[in-house]
């Protein structure tokens, strides 16, 4: 089951897991600590989670392709993991949405800088006809730290602590043990560095990568912040103390799939399951807009989760099989800045449009454009550099 998954997959993806236990300790609180105990709005959170995204997806692009012009990707991993755990838990300060902002931002630099050259060391440590396990393991253990983290919180908020500022004190701890295993555990890979100042910076993707960006880019139009699923998770009767065991439930079916999908993905080919995956999500958009309970909203996170185990480690698989060897750093790069760029827009549409009008004709505007991406990669799609069997 685990064969062809490398030392250094293995350790990068104790570091996602660890670092998700950090994240998702807090993450799942957000939403009610904002909106609750600091009193800021839908389309305040829409704007925090908007600019925190697409400040990540900005450096992910520059990251991309720095780590391709020089010898090591591993520092730019460290420096990244290092600012986002250092950062993160400084949301106990917070004494206004302004200073959640703040944190959510430094908090993303450093995933900004560190997911790109990441993915491209994942691809360079493992053999091109395995790449989608190689992501959907990676993805499948990013989700058990997400399993893990939530469950912490929900176990120190029901027996041990009442403040939320607590727990995110506490969600350091696993944050600095993540960054110790890559400073001891991951190595560097060797791979091709440009020649001469004229390949110093490719200002655009490859042609063949093109097409499917852009496509991407009008899905995640519709792909708002999580944020907004808790925050209607709550409308609709999900008590704050079971807010943590519906994530945990969320990534345990984020986790049981990933891994399944990419293998699956290395057999048939990534384009119709990313495919599949986009309809899976217009689905369960369109089920958030008309549920009406709490039991719907259980059944709905589990149908949701199915569209990350479908496509989080395909995507970046398929790309993997798009890009050159050499430029993968470079590949990454653009796809992780066009889910990125697109995170802003997205959440403040969303906000809006929920504050505006109402939670169903939001959750319906995400569903329509995922079918119209759907359609369209179905219409159309990219050759890649390396075929599947």
């Amino acid at each position: 089951m685990f064969s062809g998954i490398s030392g250094n997959v293995l350790m990068l993806g104790l570091v996602s897991l660890l670092t998700d236990v950090s994240s998702e300790m807090i993450y799942p609180l957000l939403p009610l600590f904002v909106t609750g105990v600091l009193g800021a709005g839908p389309a305040f959170l829409g704007v925090i989670e908007g600019i925190a995204e697409s400040t990540a997806a900005l450096l992910k692009l520059a990251s991309g392709i720095a780590s391709d012009r020089i010898r090591g990707r591993k520092g730019l991993v460290l420096a990244g993991y290092a600012l986002s755990s250092l950062s993160r838990p400084l949301i106990a300060l917070a004494g206004s949405p302004l200073a959640v902002l703040a944190v959510r931002f430094s908090d993303r630099v450093g995933k900004g800088i560190r997911t790109s050259p990441r993915d491209a060391l994942i691809a360079d440590s493992t053999a091109p006809l395995q790449q989608g396990k190689a992501f959907g393991f990676h993805r499948s253990l990013d989700h058990v730290g997400a399993i893990i983290g939530p469950l912490s919180a929900f176990a120190l908020m029901a027996w041990f602590v009442t403040d939320m500022r607590t727990v995110f004190w506490l969600a350091a701890l696993p944050g600095v043990l993540a960054v110790a295993l890559i400073v001891f555990k991951v190595r560097d890979m060797p791979h091709e560095v440009p020649a001469g100042t004229g390949a110093a910076v490719r200002m655009a993707p490859a042609g063949n990568i093109r097409g499917f960006l852009l496509i991407l880019l009008l899905f995640t139009l519709g792909n708002s912040s999580d944020a907004f699923l808790l925050l209607r998770a709550g409308q609709l009767g999900v008590t704050p103390a079971r807010i943590p065991l519906l994530w945990t439930f969320f990534h345990v079916v984020k986790m049981s799939s990933a891994m399944p999908f990419g293998t699956l993905s290395d057999r048939i080919g990534r384009r119709g399951v990313i495919v599949a995956g986009w309809a899976v999500y217009a689905l369960a958009y369109a089920g958030f807009a008309l549920a009406a309970s709490e039991v719907h909203i259980w059944l709905l996170f589990a149908w949701y989760g199915l569209f990350y185990g479908m496509t989080e480690g395909v995507e970046k698989a398929y790309m993997s099989d798009l890009a050159a060897p050499a430029e993968r750093g470079n590949a990454f790069g653009w796809y992780n800045f066009a889910v990125g760029i697109g995170a802003l827009p997205a959440s403040l549409l969303f906000g809006v449009i929920w504050q505006k009008g109402s939670p169903q004709a939001a959750f319906g505007f995400g569903a329509g454009l995922a079918c119209l991406a759907a359609l369209l990669l179905l219409a159309w799609a990219p050759r890649a550099v390396r075929t599947i069997p």
